[in-house]
C-alpha cells in the first residue's frame, strides 16, 4: 500500500514538473518585462517606522478606533492603589489618556514630562497612564519614576483593545465635554501647547 501511495506522489510531483514547464515562457521573458516596466505605475512611498514613530504622511485620524472629533469612549478601570476611575466622572476637566507599557523606552521617556504637567495642572488636567501589561511589576516602575499621576491598570485587555491601539505611547487628549481634541501615536516631547 505504501509502494501505490509513493507511486501517485512521485508522479503527481512529475506531472506537476512537467505542466510548468510546458507554460509560456513569453510571460516571462525580458521583453514582456521591459513593457510592464515602462507602464510605470505610481507606488506610495514605503516608510520603515520604528517603535512609538509615525510616519507623517498618514494622517492620524485615519487610524482605527476612536480619532479627533470622536467622544471617548468611557471605563471603569482600577488603580494601582485599587480605587475605581470611570472616565465619564471626570467630564468638565481636560483629561491626557496616555496608554503605555513597561517594556516601551518611548513611553519611559514621556513618563517625566507627563509627571512634571501633572504636578502644575492637576487642578484642571486630569492624567489617566493605562498600562496594557499589568502581568509585570508596574507599581515597582511607577515607584522608580516617582510618579503621582493616576496608573491605571488594563488586566483584561478590554480598554486597549475598545481604542484600538496600534502602538504605545498612544495619547488623547479629552475636553471637558469628552471629545478627543487630538490623538497621538509616538512618545510626546511637551503636551502644554496640547491643552491650549
Amino acid at each position: 500500500m505504501k509502494t501505490f501511495f509513493g507511486i501517485v506522489l512521485v508522479s503527481s510531483l512529475l506531472f506537476t514538473i512537467y505542466v510548468e514547464n510546458k507554460s509560456d515562457s513569453t510571460l516571462y521573458s525580458e521583453e514582456t518585462f521591459l513593457q510592464n516596466s515602462n507602464q510605470s505605475q505610481s507606488y506610495n512611498q514605503l516608510i520603515d517606522i520604528e517603535e512609538g514613530e509615525v510616519s507623517e504622511s498618514t494622517p492620524v485620524d485615519h487610524y482605527p478606533g476612536p480619532n479627533v472629533g470622536d467622544q471617548a469612549i468611557d471605563f471603569k478601570l482600577e488603580t494601582l492603589s485599587g480605587n475605581e476611575i470611570t472616565l465619564s466622572s471626570l467630564k468638565g476637566k481636560k483629561v491626557i489618556l496616555n496608554f503605555w507599557a513597561t517594556w516601551c523606552p518611548p513611553c519611559r521617556e514621556e513618563m517625566p514630562i507627563l509627571e512634571e504637567l501633572y504636578k502644575k495642572h492637576k487642578d484642571t488636567v486630569e492624567i489617566l497612564a493605562i498600562n496594557i501589561d499589568p502581568q509585570y511589576n508596574v507599581k515597582q516602575y511607577t515607584e522608580s519614576l516617582s510618579l503621582t499621576f493616576p496608573i491605571l491598570l488594563d488586566k483584561d485587555d478590554k480598554i486597549n483593545k475598545a481604542y484600538d491601539i496600534l502602538s504605545v505611547p498612544t495619547t488623547f487628549i479629552i475636553n471637558e465635554k469628552g471629545i478627543i481634541t487630538h490623538k497621538q501615536i509616538g512618545a510626546l516631547k511637551s503636551f502644554t501647547p496640547l491643552l491650549e
